[in-house]
């Protein structure tokens, strides 16, 4: 990853595309995170219980590993990693190579909403942090 400078105007785009597209359709909790753990940008009610900057970490983790298991079976890269819980759910997308969205959501939102919604973002998402 290159320099990336993130003014306040970048930042307020980015936090509107992903409250006016991934919390507005109900996914209670959005975290968009570079590949190496850093939060960029977080919204959502349901954040304050949560160690955000833990799931940041551990997310570029699974990602990088999650990488490496790939190559072993020959891809190129995993895109998305998606796990289900008893009450939440978590949606992890990569965009471009440098960036990771999270999305956490529970049994009001379907995984099909989701995943629509975060690949509609992830395309804005691209040219903002180009």
């Amino acid at each position: 990853m290159g320099d990336l400078v993130l003014t306040t105007a970048k930042l307020d785009a980015i936090r509107a595309q992903l409250e006016n597209n991934l919390i507005a359709a109900g996914i209670h909790s959005v975290l968009l995170v570079d590949s190496a753990g850093n939060i960029i940008a977080s919204c959502g009610e349901h954040l304050h219980g949560i160690d955000i900057i833990s799931l940041a970490a551990l997310t570029a983790a699974n990602f990088a590993a999650t990488s490496q298991i790939a190559r072993i079976i020959g891809e190129d890269d995993f895109s998305l990693l998606f796990h289900k819980g008893k009450k939440d759910s978590i949606h992890f997308a990569k965009i471009g190579q440098d960036f990771i969205l999270i999305s956490i959501f529970n049994d009001n939102v379907s995984l099909g909403v989701v995943r629509l919604k975060v690949t509609e973002v992830s395309q804005h998402l691209r040219e903002l942090l180009n």
